[in-house]
Parts: C-alpha cells; sequence; structure tokens
C-alpha cells in the first residue's frame, strides 16, 4: 500500500487531468469545433460532461488536501508504485490533451480518406436493370421511392442531409440515371495515380458516432477532367452521371461540366437518418416522381 503523500499526490493529480478534460471540452464547444469529432446526436451529451468532470475534479482535489489520512487508501484499485508506471499511465491521458490543444481543429480529409480506403459505391446489392423503379424487396422500398423522386428532378441535387442515400438510390439504379444531371459538393480528393494517371472524386466522411467510425464516401470524376485544384479543396461539381468500369465494377461517376472551389460548410461531415430529422424533410421536399 502507497503511504498517504503519495495517495494525496495521485489523487490530486487525477483531479488536474480531469478538470483539463472538462476544458478542453468547453474549448472545442467554445470554438464551435465539436462536430468535427462526434456526431450531433452524441455532441449534445458531450456538451453537458464538463459538469460532471469538474465536480469529480473538485471532489478528487478536497480528498488530497483536506482528507483525512486514515480513510485514504488505495485498496481497491493499486496506485502506481515507481515515478515509471506513474508517466506511463497518466501519459495515456496527458499526451492526447497536449495533442488536442496544440492542434488546429479541422475536418477529415484526403489523409485519413486514402488511410481509410474510399467508397466508389454505395450498396452491395445487384443494381436493378428495369426501366421502373421497382423493388425487388422491403430494404429497397425507400431507395425506389427516393430514385423515382430523384430521377424526376432536371438536375438532382445532393443534399448533405441525405448524401449517402441518394447515391445509394442512384447506385442502385445506376442504368436509369446515366445522363442525368447532377450537383454535388464535397472535398477534393486525389486517387492515387494508376499507370501515371491520377484520377479524383468529390468525396464526403459519413460519420455514425463519431470521427474514429467515420468512412470516406466519394464519387468518381472522369479522368480526362483537367483540375488544377489542390486535394482537400472544397469543390461543388455539376455534371452528367455516366457509368463506367473501375476496379473490376461497374460504377458512378460524373463528367463535370463545372468545378467551383467552395468554402468548407460548417458541417463538413455526413450522417445517417437517425442523425438527422431533417433528412425525411429534404427527401419529402423533392418533387413527385413523374
Amino acid at each position: 500500500m502507497n503511504d498517504s503523500g503519495s495517495i494525496r499526490f495521485h489523487y490530486l493529480l487525477r483531479a488536474v487531468i480531469l478538470l483539463l478534460f472538462a476544458l478542453y471540452i468547453g474549448h472545442l464547444v467554445q470554438q464551435d469545433a465539436l462536430h468535427y469529432y462526434v456526431a450531433p446526436k452524441l455532441a449534445r451529451w458531450i456538451k453537458l460532461c464538463p459538469i460532471p468532470l469538474a465536480l469529480m475534479a473538485l471532489s478528487l482535489g478536497i480528498q488530497a488536501l483536506f482528507g483525512k489520512s486514515s480513510v485514504l487508501c488505495d485498496c481497491e484499485h493499486r496506485l502506481p508504485r515507481t515515478g515509471l508506471r506513474s508517466s506511463a499511465l497518466y501519459g495515456l491521458f496527458l499526451l492526447p490533451l497536449l495533442l488536442g490543444f496544440l492542434l488546429p481543429d479541422r475536418a477529415l480529409g484526403s489523409a485519413a480518406a486514402a488511410k481509410k480506403g474510399i467508397a466508389l459505391s454505395y450498396t452491395t446489392v445487384e443494381p436493378r436493370e428495369k426501366e421502373s423503379f421497382a423493388a425487388a424487396n422491403p430494404y429497397q422500398a425507400e431507395f425506389a421511392e427516393l430514385a423515382a423522386n430523384l430521377h424526376a428532378q432536371d438536375v438532382i441535387t445532393v443534399y448533405p442531409e441525405i448524401f449517402s442515400e441518394t447515391f445509394g438510390a442512384i447506385d442502385l439504379y445506376k442504368g436509369q440515371f446515366a445522363g442525368k444531371e447532377i450537383t454535388v459538393s464535397g472535398f477534393l480528393y486525389r486517387e492515387p495515380a494508376v499507370a501515371g494517371k491520377s484520377s479524383y472524386a468529390v468525396s464526403r466522411f459519413l460519420v455514425q458516432c463519431c470521427t474514429a467510425d467515420a468512412t470516406p464516401f466519394g464519387i468518381l470524376l472522369d479522368p480526362q477532367t483537367q483540375i488544377s485544384l489542390p486535394a482537400d479543396t472544397w469543390i461543388e461539381v455539376r455534371g452528367k452521371l455516366q457509368v463506367v468500369k473501375y476496379g473490376g465494377k461497374e460504377i458512378m461517376q460524373i463528367a463535370p461540366d463545372s468545378i467551383t472551389a467552395i468554402p468548407q460548410p460548417s458541417t463538413p461531415y455526413v450522417y445517417t437518418n437517425a442523425d438527422s430529422v431533417a433528412a425525411w424533410e429534404q427527401i419529402q421536399s423533392l418533387p413527385a416522381a413523374k
């Protein structure tokens, strides 16, 4: 068992770490940067965390400074007994905090997409080749309805609230969407060069819970397109959809008519329907199928 002086030191150090976490979360909230790391459904709860963290830090600090030595112990959870072990243990918490305070808060981009591997296809089921937007099963019914509404538009606008759903519907009925005009925004991703030729995609990260589970999705741009913008530039692309062979399978790509650099949106990621009430409202606002 550690002596009371050592226990007080550990209590005080843990209080400081808890307080630093509370301050860091408060910093993210103040800078409106929490959305870079977690989905909105989780962010609303994390915003409340500084309060219990500060209270726990206060409790530990009071015990460390004013607690009776007779009631201080490390009986249930043994405290590190050497400086090396203490440094290793608390370094696991202090290093991420240090990096969080020192590094700039920014959205994931091409570097993360390259490591994770960008997905250019949005559905694992076989595409429907029929002229009508028929659903083979209940799972496809919502996609069929969305696809029909999208196809009725003169220009398909890809809303961030239904980014993955829109491309999922298009991917499922890709044959019917060939030649349709579309406009979509995202960051410019440069695919690794193959045979000396680079490919580009307009991309977004789909976040379920936090950036640890973020999945990069994108739609390929026609390789013949001349692009001088650097990777990670936020762009709005308008052009016609095409069905092409890429990596041994059919995918959709855009033959751009225009590529315009735009500011990064305040919410750079896209989420599932469960994360956005506005998603269904966007679907309902689409023109009805003709």
